[in-house]
C-alpha cells in the first residue's frame, strides 16, 4: 500500500481532472464462503452511468468510461484500491479468485447459470490477480466459454494451491498485465 501510494494519488488525481464524482467506486461482490464483500476500485466510468450492479459488460469503446477510465482499466491499475480490502478489511487476499459482481451475467444469465460448480470459486478468499488472470482470463466475461475458462484455471489455483504459486502468480502479473487485448 506504501510503495504504490504516490501512484495511487496521481491516479486520484487524474480522475478527480477528468470527469466530476467521487475517485472510488464501490461494489458488492462475492467473498469468501459466498458472502458478500464490498470492494474498491478507482472510479473509471462517468458518475451517472456507473454500473453498481454490473448488468452491463463494459465493451470496447464504451461510452460510459471515462478517458482516464480507459487507461486505468486497460492497466487494470483501477483495482489498486483493493489493497485497502486486502490491508484493513481482510476480505481479499493479493492472490486469488477475481471477485465477480454480485449480479454480473453472461449471455444474459448469472454467472452460477452458466457455470455448473460456480460457487466452488469461493472456497478461498478472493484476491486482486489470480491464476486466470495471468493465463490471459481477464476482462470481458461475455460468453459462457470465457467464464468457464475463468472458472476451470479458479478451481486448478484453489486445487494446487501453495505460497511459492502465489509467489509465481505475483512475480508474472506485471508481464501478464502488459497483455491488454482483453481489458477494456
Amino acid at each position: 500500500l506504501i510503495l504504490f501510494s504516490p501512484l495511487m494519488l496521481l491516479i486520484a488525481l487524474a480522475i478527480k481532472l477528468d470527469s466530476p464524482g467521487p475517485v472510488l467506486f464501490r461494489q458488492k461482490r462475492h467473498g469468501f464462503n459466498n458472502q458478500e464483500v464490498e470492494i474498491f476500485k478507482f472510479r473509471s466510468m462517468y458518475t451517472n452511468k456507473l454500473d453498481y450492479e454490473a448488468k452491463n459488460l463494459v465493451k470496447k469503446d464504451d461510452p460510459r468510461v471515462t478517458r482516464v477510465g480507459r487507461f486505468i482499466r486497460k492497466t487494470s491499475i483501477d483495482e489498486l484500491p483493493q489493497l485497502l480490502n486486502v490491508v484493513f478489511k481482510g476480505d481479499v487476499s493479493l492472490v486469488g479468485p477475481r471477485p465477480h459482481a454480485v449480479h454480473a451475467m453472461a449471455a444474459n444469465q448469472l454467472y452460477d447459470e452458466v457455470v455448473d460448480g460456480y460457487f466452488a470459486r469461493h472456497r478461498v478468499r478472493p484476491g486482486m490477480t489470480g491464476w486466470a488472470q495471468v493465463n490471459g482470463w481477464r476482462g470481458e466475461t461475455d460468453t459462457p466459454d470465457k467464464l468457464q475458462q475463468r472458472v476451470e484455471h479458479d478451481l486448478y489455483y484453489i486445487e494446487n494451491w501453495s505460497m511459492l504459486f502465489d509467489l509465481y502468480i505475483l512475480a508474472i502479473t506485471p508481464f501478464a498485465l502488459t497483455k491488454t487485448e482483453n481489458a477494456y
